[in-house]
């Protein structure tokens, strides 16, 4: 059996970056390659947020009342965003899961190449995903009578709030996909995650839910960033007398940044220790 040796790293801090992205780029290629290679998967993560979208809207719209007054679609549009970055956990831990399962990231860990790279080239991969998937479904959005109302700049603060969730959870999905064994298991959790999009404003207030359930839905993280971006965008639902929906700006930015910082330290770690 040959042994898995560890890649030399340079001792210069300028040619340890260039290193470091010259290889994140070679695997982030690796990952757009696969998209013309497998481009049924694709569609289909593009289609689950649509249908979502169609099958909420439609189905329960006419039914619902929107906090303060409003259209319901315009409500809904926001926490869609917000679920479509969320569910991208999924995405990222199938990935990873079947890159280890398979012994192509014990194969990359004895090439000469950056460790760092691996986990980079994968989060440069579900960004550029996370992006596409969210420009169709605010194009999406549109058809079905969704707009913003406060400008182009707000709007944008919108969608970089909405990436930057993404890339707080991204993390997660790569620690997950490095600690669970399998893509069957890897399914299996991705099933578990389902409640953390339902149970938040993504559909419906709060106010509108019992007590308890009500205050967990306030404080998911998903809440906060679906709240200030429905007030960047000028959407209805804005409103709440709890601390936590009166700071929904600031804890859009709080809750990615605390989620970064548990993460990412773990996914390394987790990373480093495969295979020792």
């Amino acid at each position: 059996m040959t042994a898995i040796s560890a890649p030399e790293v340079p001792t210069n801090p300028l040619a340890k970056l260039g290193w470091i992205l010259a290889d994140s780029w070679t695997l982030t290629l690796r990952g757009l390659s696969h998209w013309a290679r497998n481009p049924t998967q694709i569609l289909a993560g593009l289609a689950f947020p649509i249908l979502m979208v169609l099958l909420f809207g439609g189905i329960f719209g006419s039914g619902m009342q929107v906090e303060g007054g409003g259209d319901y679609m315009e409500y809904l549009m926001p926490g869609m965003f917000v679920m479509s970055m969320a569910f991208g956990i999924g995405e990222t831990m199938a990935g990873v899961t079947a890159d280890a399962s398979k012994g192509v990231t014990d194969r990359f860990r004895s090439m000469p190449m950056s460790a760092g790279s691996v986990v980079l080239g994968q989060a440069i991969v579900n960004m550029l995903y996370s992006s596409v998937v969210l420009v169709i479904l605010m194009g999406c959005g549109a058809i079905v009578g969704w707009s913003w109302h406060d400008g182009f700049a707000p709007a944008l603060g919108g969608f970089a709030l909405l990436l930057l969730l993404r890339f707080a959870l991204l993390w997660v999905g790569i620690y997950l996909g490095l600690v669970i064994s399998s893509p069957e298991a890897a399914s299996a959790v991705y099933t578990l995650l389902f409640p953390l999009g339902i149970v938040a404003n993504t559909f419906a207030s709060p106010e509108m839910m019992p007590g308890w359930l009500g205050t967990i839905a306030e404080w998911n993280p998903l809440s906060s960033t679906a709240h200030a971006t429905r007030e960047l965008f000028g959407n209805p639902g804005v409103g709440g007398t709890s601390w936590i929906a009166e700071n929904a700006m600031l804890m859009s930015f709080v809750w990615p940044l605390l989620i970064f910082l548990v993460f990412f330290p773990l996914a390394v770690r987790k990373y480093r220790a495969l295979s020792r």
